[in-house]
């Protein structure tokens, strides 16, 4: 595939409510959006770096220089090819997201070539997928009830509670007990916790929680295993698992009897085929994650999502779970699951109107 120029296109889009972690409060989406261009050649992809560098080392800035000024250059342009970014940018150490994004671009147009939908590219096996949603940080047990209780009548299958010490397990007993036994409910703790605080997410066992996603620092892959045996709620990982070698080793150490997947943190959608591969040939349970993408970002992911080994609802949530207007067609929640495009690529295009309405910056790059 010959590629002529690439246009980065950096968009600021305000968040329906303000979205609170243990790393901090996010009110709008600084996205990064990937444009490869070429003779009959068109696709878009999503860098997924947030603003700061709070949630990995990357940040959307950071992560356009890189994209503009070192992988970009390495590229041959007379024959792009998708299965090949990996090697070609590994002498760039790091920067998975910004690598991620570039794959996610060449995807979609290689498979506009082949009028092929990405899912079939990818291998799924699925046309819709389960819809979990992921709640912020609430201080008050009355706000974040009402929350929860506002996903669960539009339908959502799985709740997802940000948690951090002083936020934990109160919330987490309310929910259960006011929405009762049957709604499935997790936790994400965004690396809040030390091994220290095992005995106090022990008291979160008895809430019968599907997981309790990367309770400690990304590195203490060790303190996950001996978490795992202190207590009953499964250890789920996501900042940990950075490419395939980290989550073999993760299962190989009994780390984690689940892994969140998410492509831009692993490099990209082929990276994250391969970990789903990983995870099914283990038994381990596995799920699609989010990180607050437009609807270029999340049709990619809902395609990865309808792949056989993702057993658990992901953060592949409504395009109205963040945004009043999305820069796509709106993905839209159907007896809580969401459709996979049948399109070619990603089976979805920028809305031109709102493509400029949101966008602050753009950047071309010639090849």
């Amino acid at each position: 595939m010959k590629l002529t120029h690439v246009i980065l296109h950096r968009l600021k889009m305000p968040l329906v409510s303000p979205f609170r972690t243990s790393f901090g409060v996010e009110t709008h989406r600084n996205a990064l959006l990937i444009n490869v261009l070429g003779p009959e050649v068109d696709g878009w992809g999503e860098c997924v770096a947030d603003e700061e560098p709070l949630y990995s080392s990357e940040y959307s800035e950071g992560a356009q220089e890189m994209i503009a000024r070192f992988l970009l250059p390495r590229l041959n342009p007379n024959h792009v090819v998708a299965s090949t970014l990996h090697s070609v940018f590994a002498p760039i150490r790091g920067n998975p997201m910004a690598k991620g994004g570039i794959e996610a671009a060449v995807l979609d147009a290689e498979c506009r070539v082949h009028n092929q939908p990405l899912s079939q590219r990818l291998g799924a096996t699925k046309t819709r997928v389960p819809s979990g949603v992921s709640v912020g940080i609430h201080d008050e047990i009355p706000a974040l009830l009402d929350t929860v209780g506002g996903y669960l009548a539009q339908g959502y299958l799985r709740i997802k509670l940000k948690i951090e010490p002083g936020n934990d397990v109160a919330h987490v007993r309310a929910v259960r007990e006011t929405f009762g036994p049957d709604v499935m409910l997790q936790v994400d703790a965004n690396q809040a916790y030390t091994l220290a605080d095992a005995p106090l997410l022990a008291k979160l066992d008895p809430f019968d929680l599907a997981l309790i996603e990367q309770p400690l620092p990304e590195e203490d892959i060790s303190g996950h295993a001996r978490l795992a045996t202190l207590i009953k709620t499964p250890v789920c990982l996501d900042e940990s698992i950075t490419s395939p070698r980290s989550a073999i080793e993760a299962i190989a150490m009994g780390a984690c009897g689940i892994i969140n997947i998410k492509p831009g943190r692993v490099g990209g959608y082929l990276e994250a085929m391969k970990i789903h591969d990983i995870c099914l040939a283990a038994g381990i349970g596995a799920w699609c994650g989010g990180m607050l993408e437009t609807g270029i970002g999340r049709a990619a992911n809902v395609a990865l999502a309808a792949l056989p080994g993702f057993t658990l609802p992901g953060d592949t949530s409504a395009s109205a779970r963040y945004f009043h207007q999305d820069i796509t067609d709106a993905f839209v929640l159907e007896d809580g699951h969401l459709n996979v495009p049948t399109g070619p690529g990603i089976g979805i295009r920028p809305n031109p109107d709102a493509l400029r309405d949101f966008t602050v910056s753009t950047q071309t790059v010639k090849l």
